[in-house]
């Protein structure tokens, strides 16, 4: 059975890998025997400039045809693959090329002043510049040779770092990850697991520097699927690029559900998007009032939910066990271990929160270039990436919160997520978000943050939380907004707005 770019360009060149869709109404593809033989010249210029085993290849690319290209070709240079934000500025990405030890940078023209300068001890490469630069992602791929010794393989290693919302990014490096046996099994793994096909269109609902869509992107390729990358997400054109290319799957956060259950019911009825029938979210807790709309709006398809992290997954949830168990994140993958422990190690009964621990299946990570942040992370062979929650007695993890948001008041702990939870359940409320400010008395008091629907007053709000919830986790401060701040993983930066609170 054939198996990722190369296998596919032999076999079936003409069929279409990769389709970007511009906010103009255009569209560019790029067909396997096309990204084969582009990816070919272009790991030639990489391998050229400087990339290669363990000098990875970064990409400060927007969403469109080189995003898989580049990745395309760091694996035909044996060289791993880090995506990069670029939306970031000069110094966090300089701070990202140097930890990584990259050495290739491709990014665009218009944002070369937050890349490194030509000529120094990182290669770069510049789509849109100049023919005469020097540096030009399209001349130097049209003057590179076609190499036949390339293969892509089963995709590039790839490279993440966390999102540092307490602390600068740290690298997440896998053990066993640079070997390309193990690419295949894993790959091959998912391929299984998802049920992947040849006729299978993936659409893309965020970023190509998202772990999980870069990840299903490069999944798609390895199974000979074709990938629809929009420019960016917008809910109805999302919709609409799902009817206009029969899309089948998707990766999604829970953000995106709160721009699709916000667009109007005639909106969504006038679009045909019964051709999607699977979607897997992660990312972040999906509050259990959205998740109920999704599964009502879109009742052909079948929302698997998981959770993990950059540093290993840890559960999944099928939409029939949700429905049993909703709010649940699911039961462990096979081979993972899931332990609740309080502060002092000990474990917690079924039903009490706690700190979650994950003992993977098989290797271990370490974040790069941080002993001490590794060593945190674990203890013995289970790790933590500071979330709270409990399990229930037939195995069912929940997330309450993480420990980073929660609050202390008057010495007493309130997870926001509770209160967020019944927030969501309330039909004027698109978005929200609690967390803590500082209180001289009390040490700290409750903030609410809200995307409204429709006006409605605090006072009903305020009502709506005391109904459900004891009279201490009512927001003491409310305040209307008209969208919260997110990472790529649909997280709100919560760090933002207690600094700006």
């Amino acid at each position: 059975m054939a198996r990722g770019v190369t296998e596919f360009a032999h076999q079936a060149p003409e069929r279409i890998a990769l389709i970007a869709p511009d906010a103009t109404g255009g569209v560019s593809t790029r067909t396997y025997g096309e990204l084969d033989q582009r990816a070919r010249r272009l790991a030639r210029v990489l391998l050229d400039l400087g990339a290669g085993t363990g000098r990875p290849v970064a990409a400060a690319v927007r969403n469109g045809l080189e995003p898989f290209e580049v990745a395309t070709a760091a694996a035909m240079a044996g060289a791993p693959f880090l995506p990069l934000n670029w939306h970031l500025k000069a110094a966090e990405l300089a701070y990202l090329l140097d930890d990584a030890g990259v050495g290739v940078v491709v990014g665009h023209q218009d944002l070369s002043d937050q890349l490194p300068q030509p000529g120094g001890n990182i290669g770069v490469v510049l789509l849109d510049a100049p023919d005469a630069s020097g540096h030009s992602y399209e001349t130097l791929l049209a003057d590179a040779p076609v190499d036949p010794s390339f293969d892509s393989g089963a995709g590039p290693e790839l490279i993440f770092y966390t999102s540092g919302t307490t602390a600068r990014p740290k690298g997440v490096v896998h053990a066993g990850l640079g070997d390309p046996e193990v690419r295949h099994l894993s790959m091959g793994g998912q391929v299984q697991l998802w049920a992947w096909t040849q006729v299978d269109v993936y659409v893309m609902s965020g970023p190509c520097y998202h772990a999980s869509h870069a990840g299903w992107g490069l999944t798609a390729l390895y199974a000979g699927a074709t990938t629809v990358l929009p420019a960016r997400f917008e809910a109805e054109s999302f919709l609409r690029a799902v009817e206009r290319y029969g899309g089948t799957r998707s990766f999604m956060v829970p953000a995106h559900f709160f721009r699709v259950l916000q667009l109007s019911e005639s909106t969504r009825a006038g679009i045909d998007a019964s051709s999607l029938r699977l979607v897997v979210h992660g990312g972040a807790p999906c509050p259990v009032p959205v998740k109920r709309r999704m599964m009502a709006a879109f009742p052909e398809t079948e929302f698997h939910e998981l959770y993990g992290a950059s540093e290993g997954g840890a559960t999944r949830i099928s939409p029939g066990e949700w429905l049993e168990h909703p709010g649940s994140v699911g039961r462990p993958w096979p081979g993972v271990e899931i332990f609740v422990r309080g502060e002092d190690g000990t474990a917690k009964a079924a039903g009490e929160d706690g700190i979650i621990y994950i003992r993977p299946a098989s290797s271990r990570f370490k974040y790069r270039n941080d002993p001490e942040a590794t060593a945190h992370a674990w203890s013995e062979d289970a790790f933590t990436v500071g979330d709270i929650g409990h399990l229930s007695e037939d195995g069912y993890l929940t997330i309450t919160d993480r420990i980073s948001d929660m609050v202390l008041w008057g010495g007493v702990n309130i997870a926001p997520r509770e209160i967020e939870e019944v927030l969501f359940a309330h039909p004027a409320v698109i978005d929200c978000a609690v967390f803590g400010i500082p209180d001289e008395r009390d040490g700290e008091h409750l903030k609410a943050l809200v995307e409204l629907r429709e006006p409605v007053t605090w006072e009903d709000l305020a009502a709506h939380v005391r109904l459900h919830l004891a009279d201490y986790k009512v927001p003491h401060e409310w305040e209307a907004v008209a969208e919260l701040p997110r990472d790529p993983n649909g997280k709100v930066l919560k760090r933002l707005l207690r600094g700006a609170g």
